[in-house]
């Protein structure tokens, strides 16, 4: 291992080559990392959502969601430059940033709890969920040749260790800007499995001959686990369009001109129509194929047993897409801590050299010692986390009801009010506020419901 070069540079200077970083991203590029961010772990519970919510409010609660994280995509995407969105000078690196830049420091400050909890939270549900889904293809061959009555009981801490061990290696990756083509990957998996969920809930559909579930949902004992059912319901579907969590992120990838702003709203706007019929097809159709019997996970709650293969390779194809999906999530949290400590020591040797590694039979390449040590602890203890805690929907749930209201709707507004110096008791300024309120008690009555959720499961 040898020294390949020390970086003592100042933050200014930093900010200097941040601003004057080669940026390729286009409109493509753009909707193949929200799709990799956003059709992700949720799409798989959809259906289990569905059927907790009914054919009423199943499908208006994730046209409810998608409409919120669009007038959110709107919002944000004017905050990437400072003061004026189209031609800056200032970019923000970062939510967080952003944030700092219009609503101060105090805000940056319970912005940034709020982001890193949500970024550090995918990490864990992208665990449990492709160590479900490693389990799953085990299960599905174990079905196929012992009969479907069998018992094929596997556990899944194996599989979260081999992942965590892909994602100690991955995350050496050196920023955001470095894994466009793994986002390329990830987001052809997302539509490979989510379309294949779709063919095989048609397939079941007609197996059936009818249509199975009801306006009301499924039926439960008491009225408290139904309220219960349907707040856990409603944080999946939040967890679902987790997209406010990367947003400014993407943004900074992008060539200008046209501008990034209206680049990001063009990506914005085909990637979250996409996603949402794929949420809206996903999740009627899996609810019409099973009803009240609708699995937790559609793809590994073995409604489906047959063709075993499919069902293989469509939980391959969920694997390798979470394994982009973990980087595109953990990539920003791992700038936004290394920038804090390097700024917090401009004259650290230690945290500022490079050293170049070369292996036998492999090309060389750089390690940081910051960049190792932190990155390291953090595959490793949301791995623990994950084995400690391996229940799907709650998890889902929880973390889509912690970060949904403060990143998607909270800030956006007050940023917008802040950037457009838009005048108290306006029209605009009652309409934006009343959706903020409007939307809190949803988030909370969801967080509270899946907290309920995954209590009850960790004490069973």
């Amino acid at each position: 291992m040898e020294e390949a070069h020390s970086s003592n540079q100042t933050p200014l200077l930093n900010k200097k080559h941040h601003n004057h970083l080669h940026r390729t991203g286009n409109v493509w590029t753009a909707v193949a990392h929200i799709i990799t961010g956003v059709i992700g772990a949720g799409v798989l519970s959809l259906a289990w959502s569905m059927a907790q919510l009914g054919w009423i409010a199943g499908p208006l609660a994730m046209v409810l969601f998608a409409s919120v994280t669009l007038i959110s995509t709107y919002l944000l995407c004017n905050c990437y430059k400072t003061p004026d969105p189209e031609v800056g000078p200032v970019r923000n690196q970062s939510y967080i940033d952003a944030v700092n830049m219009n609503l101060g420091k105090t805000n940056a400050r319970v912005c940034g709890l709020f982001v890193q909890v949500g970024l550090y939270g995918m990490g864990i549900a992208y665990t449990i969920t492709s160590a479900i889904s490693l389990r799953a293809i085990q299960k599905s061959n174990c079905y196929h040749n012992e009969g479907h009555n069998a018992e094929c009981y596997f556990g899944d801490a194996q599989y979260m260790l081999a992942f965590g061990v892909v994602q100690l290696i991955l995350s050496q990756i050196n920023n955001f800007h470095n894994i466009q083509w793994l986002s390329v990957v990830a987001a052809i998996m997302s539509f490979a499995y989510s379309i294949i969920g779709l063919g095989l809930g048609i397939a079941k559909v007609v197996g059936n001959g009818y249509i199975k579930g009801s306006i009301r949902g499924i039926s439960t004992s008491t009225t408290g686990e139904k309220v219960w059912l349907v707040s856990q319901a409603l944080g999946d579907i939040s967890f679902a369009y987790p997209y406010s969590l990367i947003l400014i992120e993407i943004q900074d990838t992008l060539k200008s001109p046209p501008s990034e702003k209206d680049t990001m709203k063009t990506a914005s706007i085909i990637s979250i129509s996409a996603t949402t019929f794929f949420y809206l097809c996903c999740g009627a159709l899996g609810y019409a194929a099973f009803g009240d019997k609708t699995p937790g996970n559609l793809l590994t709650g073995f409604g489906f047993y047959e063709p075993y293969w499919l069902i293989d390779f469509a939980n391959m194809c969920i694997v390798l897409h979470l394994v982009g999906g973990y980087q595109v999530y953990s990539q920003p949290l791992f700038a936004n801590v290394e920038k804090w400590v390097s700024v917090k020591f401009p004259d650290s040797g230690i945290i500022h050299k490079d050293f170049k590694l070369k292996l036998p039979l492999l090309p060389a390449f750089k390690l940081n010692v910051l960049r190792l040590c932190f990155r390291t602890i953090f595959v490793a203890s949301t791995t623990t986390i994950a084995m400690l805690f391996p229940y799907f929907n709650q998890v889902l749930g929880v973390l889509g009801g912690i970060y949904f209201w403060p990143l998607s709707i909270y800030f956006p507004v007050q940023m917008y009010f802040k950037q457009r110096n838009v005048e108290a008791w306006s029209l605009k300024w009652v309409m934006l506020q009343s959706f903020s309120i409007v939307c809190l008690p949803l988030t909370l009555f969801a967080l509270v419901g899946s907290i309920e959720g995954l209590i009850t499961a960790r004490l069973k």
